[in-house]
């Protein structure tokens, strides 16, 4: 179990004043805005309240701390438990989901003994997905079997309006190719039930269409939302992304002149730029293989086409899910930590270890499993 170092305390201190993104959890934060809310008493993330404020973060490993696992993975859900919720800089202890020994380690965190049960199976749910977007967390689980408070997800009715008429202009040729003529199943109505947290049997026809059996078109259909919910992050993203890679050249530094601190943000900044722009570009091209498969299936004729890439979409998924949040956590960052584009101002220490926390996040993903 883990105590925080220096750098990872200044860390803290900083995710003390971040909202929840695709890569970070704050429960914490939701904690401080809804405590007295009953909605969030009675459908808590977790039973336990040590572990219902914590921070939960999709952490990328470093080499010397894959260790911890029996499997190879480069992606790791981390949990922290402050020291002080009141001043994270206090730093906290932490585990990984997954690693040797993990659920002793909760039950010793939380001291509740067998009754962790519950709370264990949310966290084993949360290192099944590759980010922590609001919208495939809430979705995941929920067909897991967890019915937690709408509060935690943070999602505006704005956004699901825009993601649904987004999901219907995507989906209308295959609701038209589905359903028979003057069924009135129109496509927006269809992005509705596509996008409930059930799998409406109004979508069996899409099942017979696939030829999949049932709990692999479940799977599929879950992978098959989060491939539209993420063409619909990255066009929300791109303008977002744009001020990024703007804004980053003119990032100053505050406070005493460190020259190898400087020479590295220096640096830093050329890598970070061409990082963003490949890791959006490898987005953009895993996205393809789902519109060739959608095109075989509604230009083509070729519904076999479709059917082989939800065989592989939970894989696809997965990869998917690690590149997108990757340049969305970073977008949703520097938009929080700098409001006002004439105010790009900030302590050199915290500047490197935003930095650093953004090349880490970027590092090289294993090749496509298209």
């Amino acid at each position: 179990m883990a105590a925080s170092s220096d750098r990872s305390i200044r860390n803290l201190g900083a995710l003390q004043k971040t909202a929840s993104t695709s890569r970070v959890l704050n429960l914490l934060a939701v904690g401080a805005e809804h405590r007295s809310d009953p909605e969030y008493l009675s459908h808590s993330f977790f039973k336990n309240s040590i572990l219902n404020e914590s921070l939960i973060l999709k952490h990328r490993l470093r080499a010397d701390e894959r260790f911890v696992f029996n499997d190879q993975r480069h992606i790791a859900t981390k949990v922290i438990i402050p020291f002080e919720r009141s001043d994270l800089r206090m730093g906290g202890r932490s585990f990984f989901v997954g690693q040797r020994g993990w659920t002793s380690m909760v039950q010793e965190l939380t001291a509740d003994g067998d009754k962790i049960d519950r709370d264990v199976a949310v966290l084993e749910a949360l290192d099944e997905i590759p980010s922590l977007d609001p919208f495939l967390l809430r979705e995941h689980l929920s067909r897991r079997g967890f019915p937690i408070s709408a509060l935690y997800f943070a999602i505006s009715d704005a956004d699901m309006e825009r993601m649904q008429a987004f999901v219907g202009g995507q989906i209308c040729e295959l609701i038209d190719m589905a359903f028979p003529k003057g069924s009135h199943t129109g496509s927006e109505r269809m992005a509705t039930v596509l996008l409930s947290n059930k799998i409406d049997e109004r979508l069996e026809p899409l099942r017979l269409v696939m030829r999949l059996d049932a709990d692999t078109y479940r799977e599929g259909i879950f992978c098959w939302k989060g491939f539209l919910y993420y063409k619909w992050a990255l066009a929300d993203m791109a303008p977002k992304l744009a001020v990024v890679l703007k804004e980053l050249p003119m990032l100053r530094p505050a406070g005493h002149r460190d020259r190898e601190l400087l020479v590295y943000i220096e640096q830093a900044r050329g890598r970070l730029m061409k990082a963003i722009m490949q890791r959006r570009k490898e987005v953009t091209d895993a996205l393809t293989v789902y519109d060739d498969a959608y095109r075989d299936l509604t230009k083509n004729g070729k519904p076999m086409a479709f059917r082989d890439f939800l065989l592989k979409a939970p894989t696809m998924f997965m990869v998917l899910g690690e590149r997108i949040g990757s340049i969305s956590h970073i977008s949703s960052f520097w938009r929080y930590r700098f409001k006002d584009h004439r105010d790009l101002a900030a302590p050199i220490e915290e500047i490197v270890d935003i930095l650093s926390d953004f090349e880490s996040n970027l590092a090289s993903f294993e090749n496509f499993a298209a």
